[in-house]
């Protein structure tokens, strides 16, 4: 088998469960030396050997710890992965050797992590020590009341134009206080030629049946 071949049969086979507890962050998680117990069994079976070095690098004005997870099978092939931690300036309860020490674990595990191919979806792991308080659950906001829109004010009554009281008063066949016929009163007034009455008398006609007047 070469190194590839070795290292699928040990990704499939490998299994790290997370065996840690964060008591500030409130979750389960595997560190470097979970998953070196959980692998050597495999790398036994498949004739490998497994090795984790750092070298402390400066990016930037940083310091890094880059640690370096190399496998080698019997006929001396090699897969390495590396990963970077950053050494924090300072850090509460450890002295400079326990910040590199913590960074150096950091940097193995998932330097590991990316050689076998494990998914860890937490970040801060052993190094999340409770400096920071954890924030408090962010409740949703409360749903804002959608209030309805107000029903628009009614229309005000249009007022009847001239025309159409006259037009409303032809086809009632209303007649005015002094006992005028709306007919004669019209004529009176407006003296339409007999093509205007004939139109004046059209629309009294589809008023009255619009409003069924007989």
């Amino acid at each position: 088998m070469n190194i590839h071949e070795n290292l699928a049969a040990i990704q499939s086979a490998l299994k790290a469960p997370k065996s840690q507890f964060n008591s500030f962050g409130g979750y389960h998680y595997r560190n470097a030396e979970d998953i070196l117990e959980a692998v050597k069994p495999l790398l036994a079976q498949q004739g490998c050997v497994l090795t984790c070095t750092d070298e402390i690098v400066l990016i930037g004005e940083r310091y890094y710890v880059k640690a370096t997870a190399t496998i080698c099978n019997k006929e001396g092939q090699i897969v390495q992965t590396c990963a970077y931690a950053r050494e924090e300036e300072s850090k509460k309860g450890m002295d400079g050797s326990q910040v590199t020490g913590a960074s150096s674990s950091y940097a193995r595990k998932y330097a590991l992590n990316g050689l076998f191919c494990i998914d860890d979806t937490k970040d801060s792991d052993t190094t999340n020590t409770g400096d920071q308080k954890p924030q408090p659950e962010k409740k949703p906001a409360p749903k804002k009341k959608v209030e309805a829109a107000p029903a628009p004010a009614p229309e005000a009554r249009k007022q009847p134009t001239e025309r159409e009281r006259w037009i409303d008063s032809l086809a009632r066949g209303a007649v005015n206080a002094q006992g005028v016929k709306a007919e004669d009163a019209y004529k009176a007034k407006f003296n339409p030629t007999p093509e205007e009455w004939a139109l004046v008398q059209d629309e009294v006609y589809h008023y009255k049946k619009d409003h069924n007047i007989q």
